[in-house]
């Protein structure tokens, strides 16, 4: 009797992951549909952030770095590569002192997000349809339309090269 119990626990925890990893590829695969298809994926947003990070040369931003849920898991699990489905998304904006803030503190060390900077970026994991670049696909949103420019898009890969070993991937995860 016991081992039926068990045999039911073990086959109900299991559905249960595999009804979790359909759900997140499933989120996944409308989310780089979406990107495909010119258009910013719904929610990305509210996806999870991995890390900051601040730019001083061109094009001297500071951005903030999140994934959907494929991302954050392998991320959390240290998986490399990453699995099929993972998009990294980078949001940018001018790094602008904060007069006001620093009228607060007596002298300038406040700096906040001013306005968007470069668009939105995103990086889809598919090794199939992205083999040419290390299995992603590179796209940007400028005012909510994708780029069209695609020599700036390859350029993309031409940078993450340098990251082979992290699966061409700049950021470390910040928990």
């Amino acid at each position: 009797m016991k081992r039926i119990a068990l045999l039911l626990i073990a086959v109900a925890i299991l559905a249960g992951g595999i009804t979790a990893v359909a759900q997140n590829s499933g989120q996944a695969d409308e989310a780089a549909a979406a990107i495909a298809a010119g258009k910013l994926p719904h929610g990305y947003r509210d996806w999870k952030l991995i890390s900051v990070a601040r730019d001083e040369g061109t094009p001297d931003d500071i951005r903030a770095i999140m994934g959907n849920d494929v991302a954050i898991g392998a991320y959390r699990n240290g998986l490399r590569p990453f699995p099929e489905g993972t998009i990294i998304a980078r949001i940018a904006w001018s790094y602008d002192a904060s007069d006001e803030n620093n009228k607060t503190f007596g002298r300038r060390q406040s700096f906040v997000a001013g306005a968007p900077k470069n668009g939105v970026q995103f990086m889809v994991k598919d090794s199939t349809k992205y083999a040419a670049t290390g299995g992603w696909g590179y796209s940007q949103f400028d005012d909510g339309k994708p780029l069209a420019d695609q020599a700036m898009l390859q350029s993309c890969f031409e940078c993450h090269q340098a990251f082979k070993d992290r699966d061409y991937v700049f950021t470390n995860y910040a928990p």
